[in-house]
């Protein structure tokens, strides 16, 4: 599949509202939140057209929630899954344990399963929320993927080496802006 990066588009908050109550009701308490997260997250940016949700649990192993994931018709991805570590970070690997499923109908979304308060969870509710009160790095950020699509467009190992730690560079503005703002998680979408 070749990577495409479009202009944000508005219809990605609907889509990710029903695939969202989809697993509300689906995971019920086992979702301790359920988040749109990743670049359709946050209005104005470019992205490709996958929606990026986040479940967040309390653990990674309940059978319930394979279960119930694979009722709404995602793949589960039965191996623990690692999130990359951004550079400067000493982090224990437990940090950033998840689990992974996909969903490609009714539309592509992929689905990131992570624990509670671990480093992974956060970190990526913290860049959307970043990414919607700074205009300026939102738009750095979509030209890096854009140029990188345009480089790299069906080489998806390549697209995502460079563009991780390029964001992990904007990131560095996150977490001083978090300490400024004392920012805390928001409400749960879904």
């Amino acid at each position: 599949m070749s990577i495409v990066i479009m202009p944000y588009q508005t219809r990605w908050l609907g889509e990710f509202k029903t695939i969202g109550s989809s697993l509300r009701t689906a995971l019920g308490d086992l979702a301790l939140r359920i988040d749109h997260i990743g670049s359709t997250s946050v209005p104005e940016l470019a992205a490709k057209d996958v929606i990026d949700i986040q479940i967040t649990v309390s653990s990674l192993d309940n059978p319930a929630l394979k279960g119930a994931l694979e009722s709404c018709g995602l793949t589960w991805r039965e191996e623990a899954v690692f999130d990359h570590i951004p550079p400067g970070l000493t982090l224990n690997p437990d940090q950033l344990e998840k689990r992974f499923a996909k969903m490609l109908l009714p539309r592509f979304a992929n689905v990131h399963i992570r624990l509670e308060g671990r480093f992974n969870q956060r970190y990526a509710l913290l860049c959307r929320d970043y990414l919607r009160t700074h205009a300026g790095t939102r738009e750095a950020y979509a030209e890096v993927k854009r140029q990188l699509a345009r480089y790299f467009p069906d080489n998806a190992e390549a697209y995502y080496d460079i563009k991780d730690p390029a964001f992990d560079l904007f990131m560095t503005g996150a977490w001083e802006w978090a300490t400024l703002t004392n920012w805390q998680l928001g409400a749960s979408d879904a």
